[in-house]
Order: C-alpha cells, then structure tokens, then sequence
C-alpha cells in the first residue's frame, strides 16, 4: 500500500517534504534526507580501499567500480563493454537510427515557441526544459554530484565531467569537416568553424559590432555600461554588480576564504583556486582555433590570440609603441623612467621587473630549478632548459632548402634562411648600420649608449653581448669536462675538443675553388676566400677602414679605446692581443727554445725565429705593386705602402700633427711630455728614442759598427759612413 500511495504522488504532483534550508519540496522523505547532505556536507558511505567518503550509496557504487574495472553491461551489437548501465544505454542510441522519443521533439519545439515552462524558485530564471532546471539549481546549492576518477575534480553538471575526462585520456572525437582538425569538446569545434565560414552570430544591439562567442560579446557590452551604481567606502570605487564589490572588498580585508588541497596555498576568488587547480593537474581547456595551442588560463588565451589578430590596444604615451598586454606597457615606461622597483635583499641590485629578480636570486642560491629528463643537467632558467632538451633530439626536422643543413627548431632555420638572402631588414637610426635579426640591432645600440646590460656574476664584468659574457664566464670554470684522447688536453665545450682533434689528424675537410688551400674549419674558409674577392665586410665605425675578418677589426678598435683587455699575471704588464700575452710569458716562465742554425741567435716563439731565418735566405715574400720592392715583413710593406698613397692614419691629440707609424707618433708624444724613457747605464742620460739611447751606448764602448768598403775606414753612425762616401767620388754631386 506505501508504494502504490508513493506512486499516485506522481499523478497528484503532491510534494509534502520540504527542505528547512533552501524551501525545495520533494514527494518523498528518502529524495529529502538525501538533499539535506548537500547542506551538512555529510558523507556517509566510505570506500573500504581508498577510503573517500560519498553523500549517496549509488556513488559509492560507482566508485567501486573503478577499483574492480568491472564492466558487467556490454552492447549486444558491437559487444561494447560499460561499467554502468547508463552508460549502454547511451551509446544503444549510436546504433539505433529512428528517434522513437517524442520527449525531446517536446523540448525541441520550446526552442520556436520561446516557451518556458519551468522556473526557479530562488531566482525565478525560466528554462525549457526541467533537466536544465536541475543543472541551474546546483549553482544556488553548490551542489557537485559528479566527480573525476583520477584526478578527485568534482562537476556539477555531467556533460562537464565528460569533457574534463578527455584531458586524461587525450580523447579529441570531434573533427572539423573543412581541415579535419579534432577538438575533445563540441562547442570548440562550433567555435572552430566560425573561422572558415566568417560567421559572427553574436551582435551588439547598441553599434551593431558582431562576435564569433559569446564570450568577447559580453566583454564588449560593458563598454557601453556608463552606470556604475555600487561603490566602495573605502576608496570610492564603483562597480556595476554586488559580485564584484564582494570580491574587491577582499583587496582591503586580504581574506582568501579559497584555499588549494594540494599546497595549502589561498586565494580571494574561486575562479582563481580554479586556475590554480590547473597548475597540479596540467589542465589545459583553452585551445586556440587558428594554430592549436593550448593553455591553463583563459587571460593567457587571450593574449596569445593577440598575436594572430596584431593587435596591440595599450600604447606608450612617450614613444607610441603599441602592447599587447598592459602590463608590458607598465614594464615598457620603467625604461623611460628608469624606474627599477624589485631589488635584491642580499645584494642590492635593483631590477625593471619581478621576474628579473626571481632569475638572480638562483645566482646567490646555486638553485639550479630546471632539470633534464633525460640526462639529468640542471640549470637555473627554464629557457636554457628548452635549449638543452633539443641536442637529445636525434631527428631534426627543419632543413634548408639551398644547402640541405637540419635544424631541431624552426626559428634556427628562419635565421639561417638570412645567410642565403643576405637580408638586413633592421638599421641602426644612429650610424645606419644595418642587421639581419633585431637583437644584434638592439645589442649594437648598447655600443652608442655606452649601456652594458650583461654583467658577470662571480667578478661583475660588464659586457656589451651576451655572447661576450658567455665566453667570459668559461674562465671562471675550473672543469673542463672535455678531453683530448691523444696529448690529453682539456675543453670547456665539446666543439673545442672537436676543432682540437683536426690538429692531430691534420684533417682538412674545407677546401678554396680558386687556390685549392685546405681548412679545418669553414670560418677560416670563408675569411680566406675574401682574399680572392677582395672583400671587406668589417669596417671601423671610426676612422671608417675596412677589414676582412671581424678579429681584426676588433683588434684594431682597441686602437682607438686604448683597451688592452690582456694583463699578465706576473708583471701586471698589459697588451692589445692574446698571443703576444702568451709569447710574454715565455720571458717569465722558460728560456728562448727556438735557436738559428747559421747564427745560434734564440727567440721565444717560433714564428720570430721563421722571420730571422729570412736574413740568411735573403727571402722577402712581400712586393709593393708600385714600385715592386720587396720587404721580408708584411709590416714592413704596408708602412712603405703609405709613402706611395701619403696616408697618415696616426694623428696626435694635442697638435694635429699626422704620422704614418704608430711608433713615430708615440715617439712624438715625448716631446709634449717631455718623457724620457732610455737611461744609460754607464752615465744615466736619458734620451726618447731607443736607437739614440743605443748611438750614445757606442761612445763607451769605441765601438764603431759601420765601416768603408774601400779604405776600411769606420765610424759609429751610418751618416758619417754616407758622408765619408762622398770623398771617394772623384765628382762632387752638390758641385754646381
């Protein structure tokens, strides 16, 4: 008889239960005492393997399911097999053709006739149909009945937990038609194929501007809200909904009433604990329709589609450079004020922005945070990491299309594209030089400000390129971890070793078309091959002189800076070039190994001694194209050079006065000084030129090294023995 009354409720719609809480009415006391759990929050059935707790024994059924990956309903047709009977009978329909249903034509024919039979009873929204009702009541109750084996996620909605589901099982079963890209939701396919049909179905009503979502519809719809009828006490701030007024009041109360399970971590809103979530789940439901990337935060999401539509709303007032984001505006006016708020509490260095500060703190800590998969390298910044992870790669697959060379990313291959094409689209609005990649112009303009960005950490070096601090920094490293298997030599960089290695197999793998000359490397190939073309690529931003290979332009500018970056250890002693530091220390360190075989005369380096060797042979290798004498020194040539084009490229400081040898105009820099470097060690006259300091030395010694060929006749300068030629010509030249 209780159930035939229970059942006759049906027919009455009679509801004689109510909740004391929230006032919804049900027609039986059990449909009652499950409801009342939303409210308590009691979870009376537990799970006896994994212990979690459930409001209802049908979820806790469920549950247990997972854990015995029992599927006892499986689908006569295509023998399908499901763990809950719902489930077949969801996917019967798959197979079923006819829609024997009239329900859903029911709910369907709503959609025409705008009718709306059901309403709630908080809020007094109306819906179509009463499924949809159930849904919206659960945003007044919060009520989540659904729930995610794997990750625990709870959902209020169903539909919604099918769709979180895909991002476990990476299930994408909605294809588009046109370019068969698949989407794990269906709205993101509608979303989709917007972009190939141009259809915008959501218009504005006040100007007319229509949108592909309904999303950034209502974005611009505030824009016309000049109404802000809720305002702040505190700070007069006004707000268009009570909403927003409660979750800005948390900006003075700092209440963060939303706290994360996995890290304890808070927050002021609930959307932002959910974004949070996504961090520990790596939940990515933002995917962009035009390229497929995916992202954790809808915000993120929305900068990126920036970058396919240029659009670039916040402006600088100063300069009129245009930001995606306004907080890269906020960062991009610190450079005109200089304004750098973070500092460091250990060593005070101040930074443009806090993410600057985050990196250098790893410098004091020896945090290294980013770690190989593969083999284990740590290293301080997330990018050095992606960097790192593309020599595990075996495949590359990027390639040129002129020379065939591979690259793993393809921003390598677009840079290596301009090596072909020798395009230079970026100019230096100072000097005009002109540059095939932005950062090498925004590195070349540090050389004008006079700006050093990258310092070094353990001495603070500064430098104007970060390749410049990179090379420098191998030489506080004291491991080398790589080593040569024959002499046993040591690298920083497994490239050295491998350049090392060609000086024992004098392989030659690089050879000239025009000469045929063999190189180890192709650098030194390419500079060689500018002999052939005559080509100077280098030139100076000062005096404007062209060079072929970029090292000696930059030997050449410490000529004008007076840089002399190599010291030597032991006598402080400083010099332009690494190997004439090297060739010094042999003057501390050993005696003068390379000896002449005709004069036993020792020199340090060998290449002194090649060039000594020229003086027995009479060799002189280097002929002037104008008047063809010939100089066993290229030096040598290129200063007899100048007396032909009367170029003087050395030009003092003081008077204006040119020279064609640097030595000259040191030795004419004495006379302003009134500096006398040579003393002699017998009397202590000083004198400004070494070859007076040595004329003056034969004055003690009677020594006489210039003598006549032809009455044997000596003297100790050569323009005596010029002058004492003279008597032997039988004709006076000077005679008129």
């Amino acid at each position: 008889m209780g159930n035939l009354n229970k059942h006759l409720q049906t027919h009455t719609n009679e509801k004689p239960y109510s909740c004391d809480v929230c006032g919804k009415e049900f027609s039986q006391k059990f449909y009652l005492n499950q409801h009342s759990r939303i409210h308590t929050k009691e979870k009376p059935y537990s799970c006896d393997v994994c212990n979690k707790t459930f409001s209802q024994r049908c979820h806790l059924n469920k549950h247990n399911q997972t854990h015995t990956n029992k599927k006892p309903f499986s689908c006569d047709v295509c023998q399908k097999e499901f763990s809950l009977k719902e489930y077949l009978n969801q996917h019967y329909l798959t197979h079923v053709t006819e829609k024997t249903y009239s329900c859903y034509l029911k709910g369907h024919i709503r959609i025409h006739t705008k009718e709306k039979p059901y309403s709630c009873d908080v809020c007094k929204k109306e819906f179509t149909q009463k499924c949809h009702l159930n849904e919206h009541y659960r945003t007044h109750t919060k009520e989540k009945p659904f729930f995610c084996d794997v990750c625990n996620k709870e959902f209020s909605r169903k539909s919604h937990l099918n769709d979180h589901y895909r991002i476990h099982t990476n299930e994408k079963p909605f294809c588009c038609d046109i370019c068969k890209k698949e989407f794990s939701r269906k709205n993101d396919v509608k979303r989709h194929i917007r972009t190939h049909s141009n259809e915008k179905p959501f218009s504005c009503n006040i100007c007319g501007k229509a949108f592909t979502t309904k999303y950034y519809f209502k974005i611009h719809s505030r824009s016309h809200k000049s109404e802000n009828f809720l305002s702040s006490v505190d700070e007069g701030k006004e707000l268009s909904q009570k909403s927003d007024l409660r979750k800005h009041y948390r900006t003075h109360t700092k209440e963060k009433p939303y706290s994360c399970d996995v890290c304890n971590k808070g927050f002021s809103q609930h959307a932002y604990l959910s974004e949070h979530y996504r961090m520990h789940t790596n939940e990515k439901p933002f995917s962009c329709d035009l390229c497929g990337k995916e992202f954790s935060w809808r915000a993120s999401f929305r900068l990126h589609f920036r970058t396919h539509l240029n659009v670039k709303p916040f402006s600088c007032d100063l300069c009129n450079k245009g930001f995606s984001n306004k907080n890269y505006l906020k960062v991009h006016l610190r450079t005109h004020t200089k304004e750098k708020p973070y500092s460091c509490e250990i060593c005070n260095k101040v930074f443009y922005q806090k993410s600057y500060l985050k990196v250098h703190y790893h410098a004091h800590s020896n945090e290294k945070p980013f770690s190989c998969d593969v083999c284990g390298k740590a290293f301080r910044w997330k990018a050095s990491l992606r960097v790192h992870s593309h020599t595990h790669l075996e495949e590359k697959l990027y390639s040129c299309d002129v020379c065939s060379k591979r690259f793993t990313q393809k921003c390598h291959l677009n840079i290596h594209y301009l090596t072909h094409t020798n395009e230079k689209r970026y100019s230096c609005d100072v000097c005009n030089k002109t540059f095939s990649q932005k950062y090498s112009l925004n590195e070349h303009y540090n050389t004008h400000t006079n700006v050093k960005p990258y310092s070094c950490n353990i001495c603070s070096k500064q430098f104007f390129q970060k390749r410049y601090l990179y090379s420098h920094s191998r030489t506080h490293r004291k491991d080398k971890l790589h080593s040569c298997d024959v002499c046993k030599k040591e690298f920083h960089q497994k490239s050295d070793l491998r350049r090392h290695y060609q000086t024992h197999t004098k392989e030659k793998p690089y050879s000239c078309d025009v000469c045929n000359k063999g190189f180890s490397q192709q650098a030194h190939l390419s500079e060689h091959y500018r002999m052939h073309t005559s080509e100077k690529p280098f030139s100076c931003e000062i005096c404007n002189k062209s060079f072929s290979v970029k090292s000696i332009l930059t030997c050449h500018s410490r000529i004008h800076t007076n840089q002399k970056p190599f010291t030597c250890d032991v006598c402080k002693k400083e010099f332009f070039l690494k190997h004439n530091l090297v060739a010094h220390y042999r003057t501390h360190t050993a005696g003068k190994t390379f000896a002449c075989n005709v004069c036993q005369k020792e020199y340090y380096r060998e290449f002194d001694l090649k060039i000594h060797f020229r003086i027995h042979t009479n060799e002189k290798p280097y002929s002037c194209v104008v008047c063809g004498k010939s100089f066993s020194l290229k030096n040598s040539l290129t200063k007899h050079y100048r007396t032909h084009t009367g170029e003087k490229p050395f030009s003092c400081d003081i008077c204006n006065k040119e020279f064609s040898q640097k030595s000259t105009l040191n030795e004419h820099y004495r006379t302003h000084t009134n500096e006398r470097p040579y003393s002699c060690d017998v009397c202590n006259k000083r004198y400004r030129r070494k070859r007076h300091l040595k004329r003056h030395f034969l004055s003690h010694t009677n020594e006489k090294p210039f003598s006549c060929n032809l009455c044997e006749k000596k003297y100790t300068e050569k323009r005596h023995l010029n002058k004492h030629y003279l008597s032997h010509i039988s004709e006076n030249p000077f005679k008129s």
